[in-house]
Parts: C-alpha cells; structure tokens; sequence
C-alpha cells in the first residue's frame, strides 16, 4: 500500500507504508525499510519487538510517568502500551505522516484519543521547542529509520531542549542502533546534553540500543537493590527486567556491587 503524507496542508516527504501479516504476527515497514512495528494478531498488546520491550528499562531507576511524550508512532506498539498498562500516565504521540496514524488505528488497534492518548500529526523536533519548561516526565524517541535519525531530532541542542522540558526526576529515551556509523556521534550528543548520566539498554533481538537519558543522577545504585526492583517490575508489568539488569553490564561502567550514574 502507497500512502502520501500531507502535513501543514502541504506535501511532506513520500512514505510508502507496508503492512504483512505471516504466521500471526502483522508487521509494519516503511518502504524497503526493515520492520517498524509487529503485533501478535492474538494479543494486540504484546510487545513483540524486544526495542519496545527495552523502552521501559528506565522504571528500573525512574517512576512510571504522569505525563509522556512519544515522538514517532509506527504501529502503535508502545503507545498501546503505555494506556493499557500506565492508568495514571497521560500520553501525547507526534507523528510526522497522518496515513501512518491512520494504518495504527485501523489495523493495529491503536485506541482512539481519550483523556490519556492523545495523537497529534507533527514534526516531533518543533514539538518539543514548543513545549514548556519541567512540563513532562518522559520522552521517548521511536523515530529511527534505515537512514538513520533526522538531523533535527539529533543535535545537541535538540537534546538540550529534551532536558529542558523534563521535570527533576525525567527521562528522555533514545531508540539507536548499535552497527549505525553514527551511533557513537549520537551516544555522545547526549552525554552532553545530560552531563553523561546516560544508560545504555541493548536489546537482544537484532540490533537495536535503547538510551536512557536521566536529568538527576541516581547515587550509583546497588545491583542487589536493581534486581529486586526488577522482580517487582515483572510482577506489575510482565517485562523481562531482571534480564534487562543483566544487559546494563554490557554496555555502562559498573562493578561487581554498584552500576554507576
């Protein structure tokens, strides 16, 4: 299916949205691009791209979100997510092509806006410029393609300007991938912004690394005390978090008692 993206009443970028369904699971693609989002046909809210699972690595240090911002939609896979499981979390999704808003809500389920959803067709960088100051608790970034993340979602001063709308104890996730060229330039564009208190989540499907950016830092928490908030996370969520403990080793500066940010 060829959809053509209209923005601002003017002719944004083309964007050819494919949608496949094999073995259960429909998978979402822009174009050549490899797989956007998938669902389970029999359960619309499972998470079955291990990135989005990997998205919510940050309740490991941080509170679920009163407020959250999404940028980039896909399929709808966190977004459905985050108002099925998050009751108090009010969600606001930017995406850049209203067919792609139509396509999640017409075959993958995404809920029609309500008090805590609410959809908006929009560049996600003027979004956020746009916002207040302290105004949110959560930013999540699922906008990278096979080309990598638009440049205005990738400079530094955009980072900046995701630090200035967190609260005190906010987060901003970065959805990368780890074979990019350009992934070390991105890893540190957001040190900067958030004076290296960045964690890196890899997951364990493909590619993908999930960057967690904090505004506080966390006094260098105890692995002992990250994993028994992991098996209450489970419980709550039924997420692999003790998992995504274990991979926190990988990839950021620890040692055997403490996981340093």
């Amino acid at each position: 299916m060829l959809f053509r993206s209209k923005r601002n009443g003017a002719a944004a970028a083309d964007v050819q949205v494919d949608v496949s369904d094999n073995f259960g699971i429909r998978k979402l693609h822009f174009g050549g691009d490899d797989t956007q989002s998938a669902m389970k046909l029999a359960d619309p809210l499972d998470l079955v791209l291990a990135y989005t699972r990997c998205a919510f690595g940050f309740l490991l240090l941080a509170d679920a979100p009163r407020d959250a911002l999404l940028i980039g939609l896909g399929g709808g896979s966190i977004a459905k997510w985050i108002h099925a499981k998050m009751p108090d979390t009010r969600l606001t999704v930017v995406e850049l092509h209203a067919q792609v808003v139509a396509v999640a809500h017409s075959m993958f389920f995404l809920p029609p806006d309500d008090e805590r959803l609410d959809v908006q067709v929009g560049d996600g960088s003027a979004w956020v410029y746009q916002m207040e100051d302290a105004s949110t608790d959560l930013i999540i970034m699922d906008a990278y393609s096979a080309s990598g993340i638009a440049e205005p979602l990738a400079t530094v001063d955009f980072f900046n300007a995701c630090r200035d709308k967190l609260r005190a104890d906010g987060v901003l996730a970065v959805n990368l991938w780890g074979s990019d060229k350009r992934f070390g330039q991105y890893r540190d564009r957001l040190a900067q912004a958030f004076d290296s208190r960045v964690l890196l989540l890899p997951a364990r499907q493909k590619g993908n690394i999930m960057a967690f950016c904090f505004k506080r830092g966390f006094n260098n928490p105890a692995w002992a005390a990250l994993s028994e908030r992991a098996i209450k996370l489970e419980a709550q969520y039924g997420l692999e978090f003790s998992e995504f403990v274990a991979d926190l080793a990988r990839l950021n500066t620890h040692n055997d008692r403490k996981l340093f940010i």
